[in-house]
């Protein structure tokens, strides 16, 4: 019972007072340089990854094709020619 009530007991919390005027602890001109150099920052290197991955996209596509026209000629050699047997 002692427990419960030791439990059950509301401490007021304190309020807390400002000791640090507001117009001392804003970022600034500083602060909104750096900011901005951050914000530029990220522009640039999304635009660079995108580059990046648009010119890896098409080093594959240019790939794919290449495979493709090597296997038709491939193809194109191993097939007999029309009128010749393909025991000759």
């Amino acid at each position: 019972m002692y427990l419960y009530s030791l439990l059950a007991e509301v401490t007021p919390t304190p309020t807390p007072t400002i000791e640090v005027d507001p117009d001392l602890v804003t970022p600034g001109p500083i602060g909104f340089a750096a900011i901005t150099l951050v914000v530029i920052f990220v522009i640039l290197l999304i635009a660079d990854m995108q580059r990046r991955i648009r010119r890896t996209r098409y080093r594959d596509e240019v790939r794919a094709e290449l495979d493709a026209e090597e296997a038709a000629a491939k193809e194109a050699d191993k097939a007999p020619e029309p009128g010749q047997s393909a025991a000759e």
